[in-house]
């Protein structure tokens, strides 16, 4: 049964808070931001002319690959390629990359000025009026172009109702998978994205300092996770998750409902990450409040070695699952595991970064996709030890023709987090 508390309930309630914690909960609610700058203010976007390029590599690749055409909803693979950045909604807007010459982008008609703030690139544009068939509108544009025969590349993450849509009003197309052009393009960050990655990544190293510095006896994930979302805006960042887990909810990588405070002693786990000009972040500090017990300082050296080895085993051409692999290797050796078993990593120890917080491909067990030059990963190998504690140190590298990179340095020790 749900029901509101009265306003006298409620300020009974609130006399059971101790004070300690009430003015923490101040300071998080309304934190003074006077002091930080914002960083980004010489960030250079993505410029039409990489766009157009990308576009370029695109159609080499669907015609190595025998693709007539890709079609792409909104999201980063839509913002990536034409600029357009849109929702989704029953009411589809979309842009078709023909193996040659210039894309089409569609849209419903009262919405055509809206999309073309965003649009970029030189692109055909039609419109559909509500009573009529978009997927209709982009299956004539393909036969007048003469691409109604053969392979019609789907974006991995378009919703079937597309697919099938154009699907039964092409049958002389058969529906398959992009990935080989889009993957095989978003994979690969060009100079300008790793940039902003880079941009990204300083934000959210200046918003942990500022943020560590203010943590109080008192406070709960959710204070912490507001101080370090405000720090984030004022740098010039758009904060894309903060997450701040205190105690006992550290042992579970995404927390727990449970509310824990601050106190001496007690873990702090906190993953965060933001986006400037659309690309992102994720960086993940492990601190311990005012002192460390020496069980937590044992774990915490542990996992800051398993993001070494993992680092070491980074190398131009090697699959991707053998960096998971060494790191499972190590902490087996440690008494962890076996494997995914806990105590111990029940995660990847990475993942693709870019437009998206997570991308293709993963650092797991498995994944043979060879490590090559632009490539982006975060490096996160967390050791969680359920109705104790977990600690989860990540930051983010990007892979060079020598070798990988980090976007942030290591911290070089629990003593001293940042």
């Amino acid at each position: 049964m749900h029901s509101l508390l009265s306003r006298r309930s409620f300020v009974g309630s609130a006399l059971t808070v101790p004070a300690l914690a009430s003015s923490a909960l101040l300071r998080a609610a309304e934190p003074d931001l006077s002091e930080l700058r914002d960083l980004t203010t010489g960030a250079k976007p993505i410029d039409a002319a990489e766009r157009l390029a990308r576009i370029g590599r695109a159609q080499a690749l669907m015609r190595r690959h025998d693709i007539a055409a890709v079609v792409i909803e909104p999201g980063a693979s839509l913002t990536y390629f034409t600029g357009v950045q849109w929702g989704r909604s029953e009411r589809v807007t979309a842009a078709v990359l023909p193996r040659e010459g210039e894309a089409l982008v569609v849209t419903p008609f009262f919405e055509e000025p809206s999309v073309r703030e965003t649009l970029d690139v030189a692109a055909e544009v039609r419109v559909w009026q509500e009573d009529e068939s978009p997927l209709a509108l982009i299956a004539g544009w393909l036969k007048e172009r003469g691409l109604a025969k053969g392979r019609l590349g789907i974006e991995e993450t378009a919703r079937f109702f597309v697919a099938d849509g154009l699907g039964s009003r092409l049958p002389g197309m058969r529906p398959v998978s992009a990935d080989p052009v889009v993957r095989g393009l978003r994979m690969i960050k060009s100079p300008a994205e790793i940039a902003l990655m880079q941009l990204a990544t300083d934000v959210t190293l200046a918003a942990y300092r500022w943020t560590w510095a203010r943590v109080e006896a008192g406070m709960t994930g959710r204070d912490v996770s507001a101080l370090m979302s405000a720090a984030t805006r004022k740098l010039g960042g758009e904060p894309e998750f903060s997450m701040a887990l205190v105690g006992e909810a550290s042992a579970y990588p995404h927390g727990s409902r449970q509310v824990h405070r601050i106190a001496p002693g007690e873990v702090l786990l906190m993953d965060c990450g933001c986006a400037v000009h659309g690309y992102e972040s994720d960086v993940s500090r492990t601190f311990s409040y005012r002192s460390v017990r020496p069980e937590v300082r044992r774990v915490w050296e542990t996992v800051a070695k398993g993001q070494q080895v993992a680092l070491e085993a980074a190398r131009i051409g090697v699959a991707a699952g053998t960096i998971d692999d060494a790191v499972r290797a190590f902490y087996e050796a440690q008494g962890y595991g076996p494997r995914y078993r806990l105590p111990g990593l029940s995660h990847r120890t990475g993942h693709g970064i870019g437009m998206d917080g997570h991308e293709p491909v993963n650092l797991v067990h498995g994944e043979t996709t060879p490590l090559a030059s632009g490539m982006c990963f975060s490096n996160e190998p967390g050791l969680y030890l359920p109705g104790k504690f977990g600690v989860r140190l990540e930051d983010c590298f990007y892979m060079t023709p020598t070798g990988p990179r980090w976007f942030s340095k290591p911290p070089a020790s629990i003593d001293s987090p940042l």
